[in-house]
């Protein structure tokens, strides 16, 4: 009954990461810098591996679509945060924020179940090189696709609900740059304990899951190899190497944000430009700059 009181909030109000001018002139620089190159550099890879025959291999198959979820991914948030630096408003109505919300998780948490088919693509070519074509045929690697692609709908599909179950009726402040599920929760008017630990569960346990998949099968191929290190294998260890840079550079901050109840710890702004901005943007030097396949690629595009 005392809840019919409260008003409800029709809009919510996003802190960004700094109130004083010079600095929001910084990152918003900064900002548009690094959203410029996760668009130029994936477009790049994408128009890539799409043209070039020789890139047909499954492994460039899902970084190509690695590129175009990190092409997504950015733009959930970062063009409304170029906007409100730019501009100074700093609001954004219920619906926009839950929408946010739901898209963020959607494509973040594709793209995690997507790099760990990555890695048991390198696993399936290094530890069993003679099933690598059977294994990974074309019809299995849209499966694969498709796969990460329905499960984070689902993933996010329980993230949206449950956040949608909740009453906010003020205060409409949220010490972040962009919607997520820790910031936004601490503003329900209700007890949230359950809600907290089904979402820490939901989304905590998705990230640390995959990350153990990922460091297993980069431990199994590091003892394969490691007594018979010829040239191939060297390449094979160098492209591993790549995939645990993003791997660190993706997984860690966002188990440290999930993997926990909202309200036990606040939540770190800047540990979330990691995973939102500046994993993304690595993606494609990384991938760029450790495959001569790519590069030999992007020269042979270029001088066309």
């Amino acid at each position: 009954m005392a809840q019919d009181n409260f008003s409800q909030v029709t809009e919510f109000i996003l802190l960004g990461l700094s109130d004083t001018q010079e600095l929001q002139l910084l990152f918003f620089t900064l900002f548009l810098l690094a959203y410029s190159m996760v668009l130029l550099g994936n477009l790049l890879i994408i128009v890539t591996v799409t043209t070039d025959p020789k890139l047909s291999s499954p492994m460039y198959f899902l970084l190509c679509n690695l590129s175009f979820i990190d092409i997504c991914y950015t733009s959930v948030t970062i063009p409304r945060v170029l906007v409100a630096l730019l501009s100074g408003h700093k609001a954004i109505a219920f619906e926009g924020c839950m929408a946010q919300l739901f898209f963020l998780h959607f494509v973040g948490s594709s793209e995690m179940f997507l790099l760990t088919v990555m890695a048991f693509d390198r696993y399936t070519a290094i530890c069993r090189p003679l099933h690598y074509t059977a294994i990974m045929a074309r019809g299995a690697c849209w499966a694969l696709l498709a796969a990460c692609w329905v499960g984070g709908f689902i993933h996010s599909i329980v993230q949206t609900v449950l956040m949608l179950q909740l009453p906010f009726c003020g205060p409409n402040t949220i010490h972040s740059y962009f919607c997520d599920m820790p910031p936004v929760i601490r503003l329900a008017c209700a007890d949230t304990a359950l809600t907290e630990w089904l979402m820490a569960s939901n989304s905590g346990l998705i990230s640390l899951g995959c990350f153990l998949v990922l460091v297993a099968s980069y431990v199994l191929i590091l003892a394969k190899v490691r007594a018979r290190l010829s040239q191939g294998h060297w390449k094979a260890l160098s492209t591993c190497a790549s995939h645990v840079m993003v791997v660190t550079l993706f997984f860690l901050p966002c188990i440290f944000t999930y993997l926990r109840p909202a309200g036990a710890l606040p939540t770190n702004k800047y540990v979330c430009v990691m995973y939102t901005i500046f994993s993304p943007m690595m993606n494609p030097l990384i991938y760029t700059l450790r495959s001569s396949e790519v590069k030999e690629s992007m020269w042979r595009l270029w001088k066309r």
